[in-house]
């Protein structure tokens, strides 16, 4: 998808020079949540500014949430239904190994010296002992400011568009407001609330996006459970 991103807005309209879409990318991988959505808001803001932001991340994100919000009220429906059972059945096996495969990409480019190859192994240990997905992040992060404290700054494009150092007013009134939103669940609705705070925390330790999340995920709905008895579908 960042591929994609890149060959649309670098080379088919010219928005991004190459240096600054780079920058981006490391903009996004350092931050949680999902790479792509954030490079597609990336492209936006400095293309047109946080209208464009806007735009571009609803966008890239409204027909999948849609698909997904589809795809959802049918699972929920039919997931009791023998063929549906088997689908679901062969759709986990497809998952492992997107993983796998996800693992495999992500080691070849990131694993390049000795402190990586300690670290993930490490990492990998506890997740398989049952250590919460969270701490092992936590730990990861520091050991890492050990480990890494030489490394190199990677290269700045030294004038990327925009306006770079001032937070733009429609985004602290857009913060604000989502703020105010999940508060107000908490008085509405205390499950709404639940699970609003509970993906807002997930996404806050999602280094790396979707594949980031789905183990935090798995251990915060499946075997925490938040909101007994909400969940049970996802155990099947």
């Amino acid at each position: 998808m960042i591929a994609h991103i890149k060959e649309m807005s670098v080379k088919r309209n010219k928005w991004l020079t190459e240096e600054t879409f780079k920058d981006g990318v490391v903009i996004c991988q350092s931050v949680p949540g999902a790479t792509a959505m954030q490079m597609s808001a990336y492209v936006g803001l400095r293309a047109r500014g946080v209208r464009g932001a806007i735009a571009s991340y609803a966008g890239f994100g409204l027909p999948a949430f849609l698909l997904m919000l589809a795809l959802a009220v049918f699972y929920s429906g039919s997931r009791e239904l023998p063929l549906v059972v088997s689908l679901f059945q062969g759709l986990q096996v497809m998952v492992v190994a997107i993983l796998a495969n996800a693992t495999f990409l992500f080691g070849r480019d990131i694993a390049k010296n000795r402190g990586d190859l300690v670290l993930a192994p490490i990492s990998a240990a506890l997740f398989w002992v049952g250590v919460s997905p969270f701490a092992v992040i936590i730990g990861a992060a520091i050991a890492g400011a050990a480990l890494f404290r030489d490394a190199p700054p990677p290269p700045s494009s030294g004038n990327p568009e925009g306006d770079g150092g001032r937070v733009p007013g429609p985004v602290i009134l857009f913060t604000i407001l989502a703020c105010a939103g999940v508060a107000g669940l908490y008085f509405s609705d205390r499950k709404l609330y639940q699970l609003a705070a509970l993906m807002l925390r997930i996404d806050l330790f999602a280094f790396g996006g979707g594949f980031a999340s789905l183990p935090l995920m798995f251990h915060e709905v499946v075997n925490v459970d938040p909101i007994p008895g909400s969940w049970t579908f996802l155990k099947l």
